[in-house]
């Protein structure tokens, strides 16, 4: 019988990226124990994922090689993690998870072909790596090609997540206290995102909610953020629109509310791959990121993208930001109402 560790520190959204490769793994070995290494946040999703054995968490993220807290951190990770006869996959792609994988003392450790990793040195700590996989290939199927290094073939995209109940009873009393009644249709939009590039400029937003409120009588439409500047930003929108604006959520909250959506219009973050994950429709507003190697991936999904010369850079900042400043509320808005008509 074969044991598993599985390593994705980071994101939010990648974690969720993940979860079609861990289901796939826990079919195909349902006696094995598995083992998840992620940091604090990613944990919150974690569990709410059932058949993981173990959720380790590493406290890392912020500590350099020199601080004596990374060291003693990694010499407990190390002690919890360590079994040689487990396989370890790496499904993050740099170095700091390599060296965690080489720190597991695992026999196998597999990995993606160098040209496929965030930093290329990971591949030093890995004893299998898997060929080269084109870029443009969803994120998601890329995972699941990683557990070809144990003969397990699968091409499903299957999310195995549990809603948290008492965070689905505090978004339904939080939607309640907002206004919203049961003959609406609850549409979220999420202004925030990690990267300033993934971020719609707020005068879009508003005018976005301006068309929306002409399109339909009966959409009740919410304000979704996740930092103080985001919530600045939420605010200043709600004063321009009188738009109803969600309280701070939990990362189990942000899924109890996508869960309950009819719609989330949202750019390549993390509100977006859960409502995916969560089989909701959604609009996805994508700029530096391709939406083929990571946005939505049903035929009825959405996505406002315009191709440029600098198209996929992945940059986290830019000077000029054209690729979303070419999509107009009104392109937005239009891909909205197809689908609201598409799931009724």
């Amino acid at each position: 019988m074969n044991d598993f560790l599985i390593i994705r520190l980071s994101s939010l959204g990648d974690i969720i990226h993940t979860l079609p490769a861990f289901c796939a793994l826990r079919k195909s070995f349902p006696e094995s124990n598995i083992r998840w290494l992620v940091e604090d946040k990613g944990a919150e999703i974690l569990a709410c994922v059932p058949g993981i054995d173990q959720i380790i968490t590493a406290r890392i993220k912020h500590w350099g090689l020199t601080s004596p807290k990374f060291w003693s951190e990694t010499t407990r990770i190390k002690r919890e993690i360590q079994d040689r006869d487990q396989v370890v996959f790496d499904f993050q792609g740099l170095l700091k998870s390599g060296f965690l994988a080489r720190l597991s003392k695992a026999k196998k450790r597999a990995g993606f072909h160098r040209s496929n990793l965030k930093e290329s040195m990971a591949s030093l700590f890995y004893t299998d790596q898997l060929d080269k996989v084109p870029e443009d290939l969803h994120v998601i199927s890329k995972n699941l090609k990683l557990l070809t290094l144990v003969s397990v073939a699968e091409d499903a995209f299957e999310f195995p997540l549990r809603i948290d109940p008492s965070a689905q009873e505090s978004v339904v009393h939080t939607l309640a206290e907002q206004g919203f009644g049961a003959s609406q249709k609850l549409i979220i939009l999420n202004i925030g995102a990690a990267w300033e590039t993934k971020r719609w400029p707020a005068e879009r937003w508003v005018e976005l909610i301006q068309r929306l409120n002409r399109l339909k009588p009966d959409l009740f439409l919410l304000l979704l953020w996740g930092s103080e500047a985001e919530e600045i930003t939420a605010q200043n929108i709600k004063r321009e629109t009188g738009v109803c604006m969600a309280p701070f959520l939990t990362i189990k909250e942000v899924m109890a509310l996508a869960s309950e959506a009819d719609l989330v219009v949202s750019g390549d973050t993390f509100a977006l791959q859960a409502a995916c994950a969560l089989d909701r429709p959604v609009v996805g507003i994508f700029g530096p990121t391709n939406p083929k190697r990571n946005g939505p991936f049903r035929d009825s999904d959405r996505v406002a993208y315009h191709e440029m010369e600098c198209s996929r850079c992945y940059k986290r900042t830019c000077e000029h930001l054209e690729c979303l400043d070419k999509i107009s509320a009104e392109e937005v808005t239009e891909l909205c109402r197809q689908s609201l008509e598409d799931n009724g």
